[in-house]
């Protein structure tokens, strides 16, 4: 059932419908749309041991699992800020604070 009628007599594609759908329920906060993103930016196993938690004038918070991952990925800051932009767009993010309290936030 791609398709079905309007009210009006016009045929409606669902494609349309979800693109519209979809479109509406968007991230409207840069946390939210990193939060969205984070695992398509970093991958899979950073993403399992780390989290976009909070976001302040552009800083966004990741909190890690532990001190080892944060300071990890503090040395990844510059790839992972990269590779973020890539995703959400430049200058829009404008640093990475990683902390080792993921725990908290779960």
């Amino acid at each position: 059932m791609a398709a079905r009628r309007g009210g009006r007599g016009e045929v409606r594609r669902l494609g349309d419908s979800l693109a519209k759908m979809i479109a509406s329920d968007a991230p409207r906060t840069l946390l939210a749309e990193t939060q969205t993103v984070w695992r398509e930016a970093c991958g899979e196993q950073i993403a399992a041991a780390s989290e976009p938690v909070a976001e302040r004038n552009g800083v966004v918070t990741i909190a890690c699992e532990s001190g080892a991952w944060a300071q990890e990925l503090e040395l990844m800051q510059e790839v992972l800020l990269s590779r973020l932009e890539a995703v959400v767009g430049e200058q829009r993010v404008e640093k990475l604070r990683f902390t080792a309290d993921r725990s908290r936030h779960r």
